[in-house]
């Protein structure tokens, strides 16, 4: 894989990942093939900073967790209002890492 490719694609996504992980999703996609690149590059990652901005305003119905895929936890949150409230406030500490968490999910699907 072209490293100039790589690193455009590095530095317009890095926003999605936590730093720690941004070296390990540089080298995989360094080592990866034309065919899962193409794939790779019409992926939609979701921005921890919007999920924030939605879970502080409409996170006690559990929209937060929906955006991200924990249909579950929306669920939860949703029929307990957000946990009385106490659930919605956890969540706006926490919800930006669980959204780059989910990042970092989706895009090991192409990079194994």
């Amino acid at each position: 894989m072209d490293a100039q490719k790589v690193d455009m694609f590095i530095m317009s996504n890095g926003k999605f990942f936590e730093s720690h992980q941004i070296n390990s999703i540089r080298d995989r996609l360094l080592a990866l093939d034309d065919s899962k690149w193409a794939m790779l590059s019409t992926a939609q990652f979701k921005d921890p900073t919007t999920t924030l901005i939605v879970s502080i305003l409409a996170g006690s119905l559990g929209i937060d967790r929906f955006m991200i895929g924990d249909t579950g936890l929306g669920v939860g949150k949703l029929l307990t209002c957000g946990g009385l409230g106490i659930w919605t406030i956890i969540d706006w500490f926490m919800i930006q890492k669980a959204t780059r968490e989910k990042n970092m999910q989706k895009i090991q699907q192409f990079l194994y």
